[in-house]
């Protein structure tokens, strides 16, 4: 089921809304159950062959982690178990979503003709890294005791369970175990609208508007030079927009129901270095790549060169999360080195003076998104080859069209950048406290009287107007 469907908001949404108030009345633990049922419901709509595999996944790592927390093991015991864990969640991971992969490599290079054709479970990919770091900390002794109610709708949780944000135990199962409130907060509940009709009519109406444009520079044919930048160009808003829209949905449904979730978009394209494009881009997945990789392969503490080997490692592997092929790999490479020599120009490179502090953000900006967008072309292409095809006509002003389609292109293009560029985002909007447990609006007193709440109304007006027959979010399959 997809946010941006009319089942979903004039059916499911309201329906398990009122359900989970309505059971909270009458005990604590009912809510939870409720809401994870209505998650796997939620989850089986659109995936539901794989609703066995997810509780599989859930009593598998429930056990191990329970293992982890309660049993007193040996040292080479409890890593057995976690060991045994991970590897565990790691091939199924690698089953459903590489396994098409190696037999293809494996074909092109020793002339097999192995052939496996296997359906990807949606969200495997988030609900695998989420129980993979619920297992690490257990093994970590930073795990507390959870009852299995609170861990199932941990994992299920639908807000999250089909593109992210990559949930940590400690941020939300202790909310999930809190005194459930007998009656919805008004005050969260308009928060909540708010920010998810801004998410919405950002996927509706502003990542679907321009995805037609992409196949400028990834249509069947070669692109001229204005038809590569402005399709590629095209193709990073939309993936901008449709995943910030995503997430700003996700935390929009959770606050309606006074559960708070982790920011997962801080105005990346606003960066001004790799380094903080990427504190900024899928924070949770930056935040896990960082502590479940990096740092256990040694970080920055084993000298300069191994620190850029493990960037180069991090990277790679995240790019490979994101999908079973080389583009992705490409992806991760280029973002990888991006990071050692945004590192190295940290360490080695001169100090701007401070007359030209101003030029040199202005020229660090507009690299660092130039540099983001081509390796976007990686990210999107069908192959290697067809991404380097893409980029080298980037690089040939002379190949130039500039006809009807890519004018008006071109103006969608200008008109969702100097949004994404200059637009204040949507905690910016309404204060959300990223490190903490509340939404500070800036407007808290007053939120029914300004202008905007009533934006916010025609904003969601707009964007269930125009919710498209199919329209799945990229990060969907991923």
């Amino acid at each position: 089921m997809l946010f941006n469907s009319y089942q979903f908001i004039f059916l499911f949404l309201p329906i398990t809304w009122a359900g989970y108030f309505l059971l909270g009345r009458f005990s604590n633990w009912s809510p939870v159950v409720w809401l994870a049922l209505a998650s796997l419901v939620f989850y089986s709509v659109s995936n539901w062959q794989f609703v066995a595999l997810l509780l599989a996944s859930i009593a598998f790592n429930y056990v191990i982690g329970s293992l982890l927390i309660r049993a007193k093991l040996s040292s080479a015991a409890r890593f057995a178990a976690l060991s045994a864990g991970v590897v565990g969640d790691l091939l199924v991971l690698g089953y459903f979503k590489y396994a098409g992969f190696l037999a293809a490599n494996l074909n092109a290079l020793v002339s097999t003709q192995l052939t496996v054709n296997i359906l990807l479970p949606v969200g495997i990919s988030f609900y695998t890294f989420t129980q993979i770091a619920f297992l690490v900390d257990a093994h970590r002794g930073e795990v507390a005791r959870y009852r299995l109610p609170y861990y199932a709708l941990f994992v299920t949780y639908f807000p999250h369970l089909i593109a992210g944000p990559i949930l940590h135990h400690r941020d939300v199962i202790p909310q999930f175990e809190q005194e459930r409130s007998k009656r919805p907060d008004p005050h969260l509940v308009r928060c909540g609208l708010i920010i998810f009709s801004i998410g919405l009519f950002k996927k509706t109406c502003i990542a679907d508007a321009i995805q037609p444009f992409v196949a400028l520079a990834f249509g069947p044919t070669p692109p001229s030079f204005d038809q590569a930048w402005i399709g590629a160009l095209a193709y990073t808003f939309q993936l901008y927009f449709d995943f910030s829209g995503y997430s700003d949905m996700a935390i929009g449904i959770s606050l309606m129901f006074g559960i708070f979730l982790p920011l997962n978009f801080n105005s990346p394209y606003k960066a001004k270095n790799i380094i903080d494009f990427w504190r900024r881009w899928h924070m949770t997945l930056s935040q896990f790549l960082r502590d479940y990789l990096y740092i256990p392969l040694g970080g920055n503490r084993r000298g300069i060169v191994l620190r850029y080997v493990n960037l180069m490692i991090t990277m790679a592997l995240g790019g490979l999360w994101h999908g079973a092929a080389w583009t992705f790999v490409a992806w991760g490479v280029l973002h990888g080195a991006y990071l050692c020599v945004n590192h190295a120009w940290s360490r080695y490179g001169p100090s701007i003076p401070r007359g030209l502090a101003g030029p040199a953000n202005i020229a660090a900006f507009a690299l660092t998104f130039l540099s983001v967008a081509v390796a976007w072309v990686f990210f999107r292409a069908d192959s290697i080859t067809s991404a380097i095809a893409i980029v080298s006509r980037m690089a040939r002003p002379d190949l130039f069209v500039y006809g009807d389609r890519e004018r008006l292109a071109a103006a969608y293009v200008i008109i969702f950048g100097l949004i994404a560029f200059f637009a204040p985002n949507t905690q910016q909007l309404l204060g959300y406290d990223h490190a903490g447990r509340k939404v500070g609006i800036s407007f808290a007193d007053n939120v029914t009287s300004s202008g905007l709440f009533y934006a916010a109304a025609c904003l969601l007006a707009f964007g269930i107007l125009g919710i498209q027959k199919h329209s799945e979010f990229i990060y969907f399959r991923f």
